[in-house]
């Protein structure tokens, strides 16, 4: 199950979303997915904190940081936090750090970039909210497939045959 998404985009063109390409994986995992639970805040990673604190078997934490350039969304703490409680993957619409910790990791992780630079704590954000980037919508309880050939979603889980 290498090549994940072109399998399900061959299988099942009709019910996937392709996110346009930006992302770089830097996970201990290549591919991942799950259900989607969405974060929107710029610059702020206090939420990440809050979910990858919760139990995440079978989710995908999508954090869209707003593509903030200047600050990481996501280190090895919160990666590792999250890895132990079963969370699947975290996209990043922004930048991560960590980089060597989170590849050693066993959760998937994608992100714009990194950045060493963490973020301040005001609790600012909106959790599970609809949130579009790439071309796509990240809409709460949809499900969200990330590989090195990029990211989709889809209205239903999909299972390769």
């Amino acid at each position: 199950m290498e090549d994940l998404l072109p399998e399900l985009c061959d299988q099942f063109p009709d019910l996937v979303r392709v996110v346009e390409p930006m992302f770089a994986n830097f996970g201990g995992r290549e591919n991942f997915g799950g259900e989607i639970v969405t974060i929107k805040a710029f610059e702020d990673n206090s939420l990440v904190r809050e979910q990858v604190a919760q139990p995440g078997a079978g989710k995908v934490l999508v954090v869209d940081g707003g593509a903030s350039m200047r600050r990481a969304m996501l280190g090895d703490m919160l990666a590792e936090k999250a890895a132990s409680n079963g969370w699947e993957g975290i996209i990043i619409y922004g930048c991560i750090r960590d980089v060597n910790a989170i590849g050693e990791t066993d959760i998937g992780v994608q992100a714009l970039g990194t950045i060493p630079l963490k973020t301040e704590k005001k609790g600012v954000g909106e959790l599970n909210i609809p949130v579009t980037f790439g071309g796509v919508t990240f809409t709460p309880g949809e499900y969200v497939y990330a590989d090195n050939n990029g990211v989709l979603v889809s209205a239903q889980k999909l299972e390769l045959a």
